[in-house]
């Protein structure tokens, strides 16, 4: 497989990873899908199955010009540069993203959830098309899939999951996922979980926290820090485990488990939906328009990026 060679490949990569990070932000587009899309998924999971723990043993051999040649032969060989490069594409397009995604969702709630239901919905046609229910075992597995997503959202739950440190480190495991899983969206897993207003929060937290530290506050620093460090350790954790465990599952079982992935969006569903009901103030014309319109957008999204990759082999 080829390698980057040049500032121009690897400014590319970036650029790649920031398409993934700017789809994760949003619920019903996965960053999984635009890495198949961008041509790199297939080398993103080699590269994420080639880190290799032993390597840091050359780290007791720094000092010495054969252990930093070593080094740098082993984490070559691991596509190390390429995961770098990547993945600083995708955190700097997600801390972008997810700060404008946080206003919509608290500022505009119903045409925002009306987007979401669109991305989702339209998302779950799609993928519909690459799954096959037809036999009465992945029957069961669809069913199981909506009736878990249909009662993980329902409305009188909500609250019942704080965004407290294990939680966060939860959802950032399962979160991670749809990075090595095209079709299932990191965001829309974090809003399934309930922790997406959250999590989308955190890196304005952040920045005014910096600007607090400038002052001589550290305070609101540390209280936005100490929850992305949960989040992303859970992610970090999650690529090496729940990642794993998804590419068993579609290697052994592909069929029933992607019935069970669609699934589960359809049953989700309820989430936007109730999320729109409530933040409706009742139905006139332009509370249609304001719904409707965002909705037929969001599924715009989907089926245009659906037609023009459609000759892409998933």
């Amino acid at each position: 497989m080829a390698r980057p060679t040049g500032l121009r490949a690897w400014v590319t990569v970036y650029l790649k990873g920031v398409c993934m990070g700017a789809a994760d932000t949003v619920p019903g587009v996965s960053g999984g899908t635009l890495a198949v899309i961008l041509g790199v998924y297939e080398r993103l999971i080699t590269a994420l199955t080639a880190i290799d723990p032993r390597a840091i043993r050359h780290l007791k051999h720094l000092h010495t010009s054969e252990g930093r040649a070593e080094l740098s032969v082993d984490l070559v060989r691991m596509d190390v540069p390429f995961l770098l490069v990547l993945g600083t594409g995708v955190l700097s397009a997600a801390a972008t993203i997810a700060t404008a995604m946080h206003v919509a969702v608290t500022e505009y709630p119903a045409p925002t959830y009306a987007f979401f239901f669109g991305l989702i919905a339209a998302s779950a046609v799609v993928l519909y098309r690459y799954v096959d229910a037809g036999t009465p075992r992945r029957g069961v597995v669809g069913a199981v899939g909506f009736t878990l997503a249909f009662l993980i959202t329902n409305p009188s739950l909500n609250g019942a999951a704080p965004s407290t440190l294990p939680m966060l480190f939860l959802a950032g495991m399962i979160a991670i996922s749809a990075m090595v899983l095209p079709g299932v969206s990191g965001a829309f897993l974090l809003l399934v979980l309930g922790q997406y207003e959250f999590i989308s929060g955190i890196p304005r937290a952040i920045v005014s926290g910096l600007t607090d530290a400038v002052g001589g506050d550290f305070g609101s620093l540390m209280d936005a820090i100490v929850p992305f460090a949960a989040f992303a350790g859970g992610a970090i954790v999650g690529v090496f485990s729940v990642a794993y465990a998804v590419r068993a599952a579609l290697s052994r079982y592909r069929e029933a488990t992607l019935v069970f992935l669609v699934s589960l969006m359809v049953g989700a569903l309820r989430l936007p939906v109730n999320e729109v009901v409530v933040n409706v103030a009742g139905l006139t014309l332009r509370t249609g328009v304001v719904v409707a319109v965002p909705a037929v957008v969001g599924a715009l999204v989907v089926f245009g990026l659906d037609y023009f990759t459609d000759d892409l082999e998933y």
